[in-house]
């Protein structure tokens, strides 16, 4: 059922108060700035650009590394926001999401139609709009200009889902990201414990000079 004129987004105004990550503006005012670009990004020198960006700003000189950890920012920018509006039974449509990067400064995003769904298995519309409509594609445009294996790029994702899980997360929140560990790409990219998460593979961020620590949920630190 598409939800009420509004509800999108209020419930996107309520979601960003965990956090940055969670933010994703609907002022239709936006349209006004030039800079903002549609999401997934299709122009793979946008996408080098940005990579090459982060590379700088870690201090690598390893594409690799820059592109592993920019998806990764990337997934939890996308999982964040939807985990928790559809916590709140509202699954927002990314069909009309933008990005805006300026050197120095987070990326942002825009909806320009905030428009969403109120469904009784909010995990489905939650994988099509996240993983069909945006990471499949963000991965084979990075793919065009970096080598990394499929593993990293899941395992990527799969940290990034499981971090949505903080404190403030509405309640049904939880249900969701379980459900979405159970459908491939992401089935088998690692596993709960006592500790928490526990990935399979590793991001590469240990590599960032000059001695990048491992991640909380690496699996070359629980080894």
């Amino acid at each position: 059922m598409l939800t009420e004129q509004g509800e999108t987004e209020r419930v996107l105004r309520d979601v960003a108060e965990l956090g940055p990550f969670f933010e994703i503006v609907t002022d239709p005012a936006e349209a006004a700035d030039p800079t903002w670009r549609p999401l997934p990004e299709t122009d793979t020198s946008r996408l080098v650009e940005l990579t090459d960006a982060y590379a700088e700003r870690l201090g690598t000189r390893e594409r690799r590394v820059a592109a592993s950890i920019l998806f990764q920012g990337l997934a939890s920018r996308l999982w964040s926001p939807m985990i928790a509006a559809a916590a709140l039974g509202v699954v927002p449509d990314l069909a009309s999401l933008h990005w805006r990067w300026a050197p120095g400064a987070p990326i942002a995003l825009w909806l320009a139609e905030p428009v969403g769904r109120r469904v009784e298995r909010p995990a489905d519309l939650v994988y099509e709009a996240v993983v069909d409509g945006q990471l499949r594609p963000l991965r084979a445009g990075m793919l065009r200009f970096v080598r990394l294996a499929d593993g990293l790029f899941w395992g990527n994702a799969a940290s990034a889902l499981a971090g949505t899980l903080r404190p403030g997360l509405p309640e049904a929140g939880e249900a969701i990201v379980r459900d979405l560990f159970t459908r491939a790409p992401l089935a088998g990219t690692g596993e709960f414990g006592s500790r928490g998460f526990v990935r399979r593979s590793c991001c590469l961020f240990y590599r960032v000079p000059p001695g990048g620590d491992m991640c909380g949920d690496c699996v070359l630190l629980h080894k």
